[in-house]
């Protein structure tokens, strides 16, 4: 039965009760946000234990990446079928059961369906942890609750990579799952004890079979296709083809269907709201570039200066320092400050950076790259909680979850097209100047002469000169390609500008409703 409608909404949590439901639904979102990247620097570990290859192993991260894909855009339509508290709580149970699974399995097939599952439960996990924080928190401190959010949503990523190596040197890989037991148990058992008698009213809305078809298979073939497609070389691959045309025609007419259905399970009519339309766009693209730069930089660490994982990982990690400290203080001044200007300040820190960056070379000191990195974590902070803000203003409570899920979609997916096509500029063009650069290598080039005269006063002769030669082409072409990257995303970093001006205030706080 549905329960009856409240006539007025729970007043906010204070004191102890609202710093201790912080912290649980904060660890919560941690622990699901970690989950996405903490298996990468593990998965030759996982791979060799199970008796498979590297690439077979990649599986586990693209297996719970297609999952929540699928699983977020719904929350808003689970929400109000089951109630926000409840979703919330049994997703995080589940989501811990499904870690144990994974710690437990014994084989590649059985950990990729253990991770899907891990995934589809997870979906709810971000956007409700969104909702529930700012349901809980008054009116004039709504920003700080979208401030705590966005550190964890933020962090959890950088940290994940650090982790997982750490915990698979010292330990086994069983234990980056089996961390998240302790978490979700204290995460569930403390927001069901605090938020339980804030229960939103449900409604026994029609299953929409037909748009949860069309999602599943949209989203799922899209999610497969930029997983798959720099190892398939995109469309000259017939399964790349076919799951682009699936993606394409499945997801035009859930867009049909989702807008002409009385009970739609994703309420595509939020981007009627300004704000919430063009601020999705700007956290896309934000999210894009932001993303593609935290997947190149470590491969660029790793395969041009030859730095290992764990060093990779700590000039990497130093982007979340300003965040952690920068977040709660905007948070706190958010009503006072201009949303538009900051987030603008923003994308012209980040665009900087890049450009930055890209004037890095081969003999760029580990000191250098971390003060960018530093420097960088100052617009991550001024990017996440204005834009959040501003998606959120004008939205009614009723419909936060399902406007956090359907934004929090678009976030992720941005996250999967950085690393597809990213990554796909990157070695297409290492290919072109690695061309380029062997035009002159020939016998009758001073310079190929000289080098080959100095390989051979320290005893490299022969083939073992020239594939000498071809290693310091790749280096040199990696590292053209990875500046020209940067410039890109620097380019586009500034040309958002442009995009958070289409927005309009006033921007009020998050969840309060208000006019379009």
């Amino acid at each position: 039965m549905s329960e009856p409608q409240q006539a007025a909404p729970p007043p906010p949590l204070h004191g102890a009760a609202l710093a201790l439901m912080t912290t649980a639904v904060a660890l919560g979102t941690f622990m699901e946000v970690l989950d996405t990247t903490i298996v990468n620097v593990s998965v030759p570990h996982i791979a060799g234990n199970l008796a498979a290859s590297t690439t077979q192993g990649t599986w586990t991260i693209s297996a719970y990446g297609l999952a929540a894909a699928i699983a977020v855009p719904l929350t808003g339509w689970l929400a109000k079928r089951v109630g926000e508290v409840k979703l919330f709580v049994i997703s995080v149970l589940l989501f811990t059961l499904a870690s144990i699974l994974c710690g437990f399995a014994h084989s590649l097939p059985q950990l990729v369906a253990f991770r899907f599952l891990q995934g589809l439960v997870s979906g709810p996990m971000v956007p409700l942890s969104q909702t529930l924080l700012l349901a809980a928190y008054p009116p004039a401190k709504k920003g700080l609750a979208l401030a705590l959010w966005s550190m964890t949503v933020v962090v959890a990523p950088i940290c994940g990579p650090l982790l997982g190596g750490w915990i698979t040197d010292n330990y086994s890989w069983p234990w980056i799952f089996y961390i998240n037991i302790p978490v979700g148990l204290f995460t569930a058992a403390v927001s069901w004890r605090l938020l339980k008698s804030r229960e939103t009213k449900t409604v026994k809305l029609p299953i929409d079979v037909v748009g949860i078809v069309l999602l599943v298979l949209g989203v799922g073939a899209l999610q497969v296709m930029l997983d798959n497609g720099n190892d398939l070389d995109w469309f000259n691959s017939t399964f790349i083809v076919a799951m682009a045309v699936t993606a394409v025609v499945a997801l035009t007419f859930l867009v049909a269907w989702e807008l002409t259905d009385e009970h739609p399970i994703v309420d595509l009519s939020l981007f009627k709201s300004r704000n919430f339309r063009w601020g999705v766009v700007s956290l896309s693209l934000g999210m894009f570039c932001f993303f593609g730069s935290t997947v190149i930089f470590p491969l660029w660490l790793q395969m041009v200066k030859g730095y290992t994982a764990t060093w990779a990982g700590v000039a990497t990690a130093p982007v979340g320092i300003l965040a952690f400290f920068l977040s709660p203080l905007i948070g706190k001044n958010i009503a006072k400050i201009n949303l538009r200007m900051l987030t603008s300040f923003a994308f012209m820190v980040f665009g900087i950076t890049m450009f930055w960056f890209a004037s890095f070379t081969l003999d760029t000191e580990l000191n250098q790259l971390v003060v960018a990195r530093l420097f960088q974590g100052i617009g991550i902070a001024c990017f996440f909680i204005p834009l959040n803000q501003i998606i959120l203003s004008g939205i009614g409570p009723e419909r936060m979850a399902a406007a956090s899920g359907l934004s929090n979609f678009f976030r992720t997916l941005s996250g999967s097209f950085a690393t597809a096509i990213v990554t796909y500029i990157w070695t297409k063009r290492e290919i072109f100047h690695h061309a380029r650069l062997t035009e002159h290598v020939t016998s009758a080039s001073p310079a190929t002469t000289s080098y080959l005269g100095q390989l051979d006063q320290l005893g490299v002769h022969g083939i073992a000169a020239y594939a000498q030669i071809d290693q310091t082409i790749t280096q040199q072409a990696f590292q053209t390609a990875t500046s020209e990257v940067f410039w890109m995303m620097g380019v586009i970093f500034l040309a958002m500008i442009a995009v958070v001006w289409l927005t309009r205030p006033p921007f009020g706080a998050a969840g309060a409703g208000g006019g379009h």
